[in-house]
């Protein structure tokens, strides 16, 4: 699922209206958009009559009456229904019919290479421009803007002596005059998707980034490179039309530009020679478009979002002492920041200590803002690219996370340390099944085959709590509700048994009869697999369920630390108290919450 956007940022991203009605249109799979299509005149006709244009093509060798440059001098200006030459024959007594057939295999030829050409380098450019941080762009950006520049006709008839009037090298050249077109869509189209959370869901389960690219995003920019590729289609046919009717290449290639030069000098003698391959060109470029046009109106999506655009953090990590033989994670006097638009440097996390031991729940708790979440995602290793590390040391078992490539994260990501999201509809890839994606999770994370995966992922389903695992398995997200979306997410977290489960706001977006079935779930799966737990949550109920200790924070500080029971029996600083006399009253908090606390720790 992958990068750079922010879950990870101090805002909580809310799916809108527009992006959850496209989710549910994507979801409803390539079946429905198939039956559009079927249904729409237009790309009914066009595609027919262009088929048979190129199925007549394809059939030249056995339907042709005679070869391509076959001249009978005898048969100069034929007309048209002469036998054996039911088009006429040319001002050089070529067959014309057998010229158009050959001529449309040179037309589908150039179609198809100067089209696969701009599509494979535009697309792959896209991908890397969009999804990787500010200088890949930008080396991209200049290189594409570079070629764009370029006068496309002019370069192609220049470089003809190179070439050797090779129409197929000269549309291989033409492609890459094409691709500025395709980079542009299918960068837009990234910047916006890189910044969905089920991408960031799948960068935290460990998917490495070609993965993501090649399922999660690369699914997302096919509908409008489909749509592009049936326009570039049709004006590649057309520049080597227009290269041949110049005279600029083999005569010996047939083409519907040669065809209607040779007519358009012999037009007062023989006015049909020039009316064929203008005829059939028009009908195949006509044919382009309109298919172009009804493959936008059905698979055209909604716009891409912005994104943010940032550097890759460069920190020097400070080392920090060796962490106890309990201790699983340690975080030593972290600090995170980021630049201001005006120059500055914002720290939002500051010198933040803590540990989480072998088989505990730490909470981590704090209004809005306050750095819990950077701090997890710290520990992930899933900050977004502007983000700094000036100082401080993250330690997983005695490792230094900070110290770590994203390569090296990924083997742990995932497997050893697992992660929950808030977001659970937002953190399932729409276009795709849930029990596929969490296949593919696990898949990332253990070295096991499709098949056993497949079993352990409806295992987990119905240890979940979920009545029906194959159906759920079988569904997608918009099918199922966010309770059961957060279980099969849970599921998917838990099913490499990791050492340390980072659930961030688990609950969130549950009603209160869900959150507490969830909560009970999560204590139930903690103790059962002797995992450690860190919950980022706002809500001091959820830390009063499952937590063990709590440690509070306010603007990116920890100002207290403390186990559950004693801090909801005597909370020690203003800020503590302030959030609890938030949702208890005094006298609650000081006679109910102990034993409660007590009895959850």
């Amino acid at each position: 699922m992958s990068s750079s956007k922010d879950p990870r940022t101090t805002h909580v991203s809310v799916p809108s209206t527009e992006a959850i009605v496209t989710a549910k249109r994507k979801a409803s799979g390539r079946t429905s958009t198939m039956r559009k299509l079927l249904r729409d005149p237009q790309f009914v006709i066009t595609s027919v009559i262009l088929a048979l244009i190129f199925l007549m093509g394809l059939l030249t060798p056995w339907i042709a009456p005679h070869g391509p440059n076959e001249a009978e001098l005898s048969m100069v200006n034929a007309p048209v229904g002469t036998p054996s030459y039911p088009l006429g024959a040319d001002e050089s007594g070529r067959d014309i019919f057998s010229r158009l057939l050959h001529s449309t295999n040179t037309a589908l030829v150039s179609a198809v290479l100067g089209t696969g050409v701009a599509v494979i380098v535009g697309v792959i450019a896209g991908l890397v421009g969009g999804y990787y941080g500010r200088r890949t762009r930008f080396v991209t950006e200049w290189l594409f803007n570079l070629l764009m520049t370029v006068p496309g006709v002019l370069i192609l008839i220049v470089l003809m002596p190179v070439t050797g009037g090779d129409y197929r090298i000269t549309m291989l050249i033409f492609g890459v005059l094409l691709a500025p077109g395709v980079y542009r869509i299918v960068r837009n189209l990234v910047l916006g998707v890189k910044n969905e959370l089920y991408v960031d869901a799948a960068r935290v389960s460990g998917l490495g980034n070609l993965r993501i690219l090649g399922r999660h995003v690369l699914s997302i920019v096919r509908g409008p490179i489909i749509i592009a590729a049936a326009f570039m289609a049709g004006s590649a046919i057309n520049v080597q039309s227009g290269l041949a009717f110049l005279g600029v290449g083999s005569l010996e290639i047939p083409s519907f530009g040669a065809m209607i030069s040779s007519g358009f000098r012999n037009l007062y003698i023989a006015p049909t020679q020039f009316l064929w391959p203008s005829l059939v060109l028009g009908v195949i470029t006509a044919g382009f478009v309109l298919l172009g046009n009804s493959l936008r109106d059905a698979l055209e999506g909604s716009k891409p979002k912005g994104a943010k655009i940032g550097a890759r953090p460069t920190a020097e990590i400070a080392d920090a002492a060796d962490a106890g033989s309990d201790v699983i994670l340690e975080i030593t006097d972290l600090h995170v920041a980021y630049p201001a638009a005006n120059g500055d440097i914002i720290e939002v996390v500051k010198g933040v200590s803590l540990a989480v031991r072998q088989g505990e729940v730490l909470g981590l708790v704090g209004e809005s803002g306050s750095g819990k979440s950077q701090t997890a995602f710290s520990t992930l290793g899933v900050l977004p690219n502007e983000a700094m590390i000036p100082a401080g040391s993250i330690r997983f078992e005695g490792r230094e996370l900070l110290r770590l490539s994203d390569a090296e994260m990924r083997k742990i990501r995932g497997s050893e340390i697992a992660y929950i999201p808030q977001e659970p509809m937002s953190n399932l890839d729409p276009s795709y099944r849930i029990g596929s994606q969490l296949v593919e999770g696990v898949r990332a994370a253990l070295p096991v085959s499709k098949k056993e995966a497949r079993s352990r992922v409806l295992a987990l389903l119905e240890r979940v709590g979920i009545p029906d695992p194959q159906r759920t398995f079988d569904s997608y997200p918009h099918e199922i509700s966010g309770g059961m979306a957060q279980r099969a997410l849970i599921a998917g977290a838990v099913a490499s048994r990791p050492k340390l489960l980072i659930a961030d706001e688990p609950t969130t977006a549950l009603d209160v009869t869900v959150q507490a079935e969830i909560l009970d779930l999560l204590r139930d799966l903690q103790e059962e697999l002797g995992m450690a737990v860190l919950i980022v949550t706002h809500n001091f109920g959820v830390v009063a369920d499952v937590c063990d200790r709590v440690a509070v924070m306010k603007k990116g500080e920890i100002v207290e630390h403390a186990e559950v029971r004693e801090m909801f029996g005597n909370p020690q600083h203003e800020y503590t108290k302030m959030l609890l006399g938030a949702i208890l009253s005094e006298e609650s908090v000081r006679e109910d919450a102990p034993t409660e606390a007590g009895g959850a720790a």
